[in-house]
């Protein structure tokens, strides 16, 4: 581990980023060129006192998963983000044209977003990343690990994910996701994993293997839906997609119609948050 260029590469990375950049709000007494260390640290998921440690060169080497935040808080390319891996110790990831590491410029439009919810997703249906709002929404996608990251997987597999869309509108979606797992099966991003979820499903979930069985083939995102909020209830939204040139990666805006009580709640709930609601606060 380079401690003293590590100290500096960080630091040189953090001026050069803008408040704006990421997301956050530039107060009007501000002094500090580029971010803030806490900034940083609150970006990346780890502490204020240990960034501060890194900048200052006394830190313990970080995890693999350390440095992975550090990148993306830092809004770092592919080779940014090696250079950082080979300061602190790791072996650079492997550059599979499948990554974790959002692509700066969807990262870059996803901090801008604070008034509808959205997110971004590997063509494996993988949430890489999710604005506030979306976590209210939808709850937080990130957090599943092995193959129940895939979107494909969990709707076929985890009972949980079909809790937050009618009943009526399940065979549609089931079918969709079928389609889509097809599309990228065999030109896809990441082709060997995409395999491995279709021969679990084919073994495990008999509805999937019928719908698999119809042959039909889409790559488009489902652009209307209904999404059930455990509190809020019905809230219609109409979905907007961005690719990378790839098309590995893609980010989903969720909208919903003014004028609407589907808008009506979306506005609700960009103020409340994910905070436990109470009887009567649905408007």
């Amino acid at each position: 581990m380079d401690r003293k260029e590590l100290a500096e590469f960080l630091r040189h990375r953090r001026e050069m980023l803008c408040p704006r950049d990421v997301g956050l709000v530039e107060g009007p007494r501000r002094r500090t060129q580029g971010l803030r260390r806490e900034e940083v640290a609150q970006l990346a998921g780890m502490s204020t006192d240990y960034y501060a440690r890194l900048e200052q060169q006394r830190a313990p080497k970080p995890s693999v998963q350390i440095t992975t935040a550090l990148a993306r808080a830092l809004r770092l390319t592919l080779d940014e983000r090696d250079h950082l891996f080979v300061l602190i110790g790791h072996n650079t990831p492997a550059r599979f044209q499948r990554s974790d590491h959002v692509s700066p410029t969807l990262m870059r439009l996803l901090d801008r977003l604070d008034d509808c919810p959205a997110l971004v997703q590997t063509d494996l249906v993988d949430t890489l990343a999710m604005n506030p709002l979306a976590v209210a929404l939808l709850g937080d996608q990130t957090r599943h690990t092995g193959l129940a990251r895939s979107g494909y997987y969990r709707w076929f597999m985890d009972p949980a994910e079909r809790l937050a869309y009618p009943e009526e509108t399940h065979e549609r979606h089931g079918r969709a996701q079928a389609a889509r797992l097809r599309a990228v099966l065999k030109a896809g991003s990441d082709t060997t994993r995409a395999a491995w979820i279709l021969a679990e499903l084919q073994e495990h979930s008999p509805e999937f293997v019928r719908m698999w069985e119809l042959q039909e083939v889409v790559r488009r995102y489902d652009d209307c839906k209904t999404i059930l909020h455990p509190e809020l209830g019905r809230i219609d939204v109409d979905g907007q997609v961005l690719f990378t040139e790839n098309h590995a990666q893609t980010l989903v805006v969720l909208t919903t119609r003014p004028g609407t009580e589907s808008h009506s709640k979306l506005e609700l709930l960009s103020v409340i948050g994910h905070q436990q609601l109470t009887p009567g606060t649905v408007p």
